[in-house]
This record gives C-alpha cells, structure tokens and sequence, in this order.
C-alpha cells in the first residue's frame, strides 16, 4: 500500500479564516502603518500589502525564504512560516482595503 502524495505548493489553497492573532501582528506592525518607513537595515517605504495581489505576496514571501529578495526582518519572518501559513496570511491581506 503506498501513502498518499505530499501536496505540493500549487494544491495549497490559503483560508483568511485560518490566520492565527500572532501571524497577523508579524505583519501588521509595519505593513498597516500608512506612510511608514522602516530604518534597518537601511531607511525605506514599508509597502502597505491589505489589498495586494495574493500570489503576489505568496511569491515575496518565498522569495524571502529563498534569500531572493534581501530583508533580514523579513527573511527571519518568512522562514517561520509554513506553505499553508503563507497561503492563508496572503489570502487574509488580499480581502484587506
């Protein structure tokens, strides 16, 4: 008999209604904040992501992950999240305004 097959990434389907308070407040202490600007490692725009594209944000987050995209909060951040997780806080933040 043989085990069913791990889901892959593309079967992940995220539910905003799974988002846990703590995986919300990671995100919401910069990226709700209009006009905020984050001074480490470097002085720049935080982007405000409720309403964004939510594989868009998918694909930043594991771009993170990868080390792609060069953010030590955010790279600490993505690394601590699961595939689902990520899924579920991009489908959150994309229903936001």
């Amino acid at each position: 008999m043989h085990a069913a097959p791990a889901a892959f990434a593309a079967d992940i389907v995220g539910n905003p209604a799974n988002v846990s308070a703590n995986k919300l407040e990671m995100c919401i202490g910069c990226h709700a904040i209009p006009g905020y600007k984050a001074t480490f490692p470097e002085v720049f725009q935080v982007p405000k992501i409720g309403g964004q594209n939510a594989k868009y944000i998918e694909a930043a987050l594991k771009a993170y992950q990868k080390g792609d995209r060069k953010h030590p909060s955010m790279k600490g951040i993505a690394v601590s999240l699961s595939d689902q997780e990520i899924a579920d806080l991009a489908a959150y933040y994309a229903k936001q305004k």
